[in-house]
């Protein structure tokens, strides 16, 4: 049971990641804020979204997010600001075009790549089939058969 505990207190965590002082009163801005925090990685903590990061960095961009939703920017106009301002890195998902296509395309291409060449290794293993023997072996095998 205390295991059970333990394990929900540490998956609501990210829940408490948002300081109530930072969160909007509008419930749409918000909403759409909570969104865009989802996407964006905490600099400190790498694979954490800046919505789930209690880090003070991740706290700063989260009231710079808001910050420019509340003064009217898009969703894109403020994840565009955050990429020019902190690059690319600032992106759990980075965009699916430019060189970034290789990064997306090359997992799959080197898993098929090493799946062919296993596949070939396989295949061209020599099999019992193609052993031949000679006369001699022949001639012990069919003497060993006998007895």
């Amino acid at each position: 049971m205390r295991w059970l505990a333990l394990i929900l207190c540490l998956w609501a965590l990210p829940a408490f990641a948002v300081d109530p002082s930072e969160v909007l009163d509008d419930p749409v801005l918000e909403e759409r804020a909570r969104e865009l925090s989802k996407g964006l990685r905490c600099p400190v903590c790498q694979n954490e979204s800046i919505d789930e990061s209690n880090a003070p960095i991740s706290r700063e961009l989260r009231v710079l997010l808001r910050e420019r939703l509340v003064a009217g920017d898009s969703d894109a106009e403020v994840r565009d600001f955050l990429v020019a301002r902190f690059g690319e890195f600032v992106l759990l998902e980075p965009d699916r075009s430019g060189v970034n296509i290789i990064l997306w395309w090359a997992a799959p291409a080197l898993l098929l790549l090493a799946l062919g060449m296993g596949w070939t290794a396989i295949r061209r293993k020599p099999g019992m089939a193609d052993a031949q023997l000679t006369e001699h072996e022949r001639a012990e095998l069919e003497k060993i058969l006998r007895s």
